[in-house]
């Protein structure tokens, strides 16, 4: 995920300003779990879950994908998509100065 845009970040960074989004982003920091699995881990709903998940899924920090299990059981796993937020004074700037020319 590369980030181009100044509004591009404002949502990265909208997306990452919660803190049960960066608790999930967490669990997931070592290996694939089901969304059961990070309910329970997290103490969450799963209805909240999902919302989370479909957030961060939609910003492409994750992705799910359904697989069967035991007795054709469907579970969703989810893991994380390689990202890495680099932000500073400079690169906003630099972004700002590009948006600004952009709309002359």
């Amino acid at each position: 995920m590369m980030t181009k845009t100044l509004d591009e970040i404002i949502d990265l960074c909208g997306t990452l300003s919660n803190k049960h989004r960066l608790r999930i982003i967490a669990a997931l920091s070592e290996k694939r779990k089901y969304t059961s699995e990070l309910a329970r881990e997290l103490e969450i709903s799963r209805p909240l879950l999902y919302l989370h998940l479909r957030k961060l899924e939609e910003m492409g920090i994750l992705k799910g994908k359904t697989e069967l299990g035991k007795g054709n059981r469907a579970r969703k796993y989810y893991e994380l998509c390689d990202f890495e937020l680099c932000l500073n004074g400079k690169k906003i700037k630099e972004m700002l100065e590009m948006e600004n020319d952009e709309r002359r």
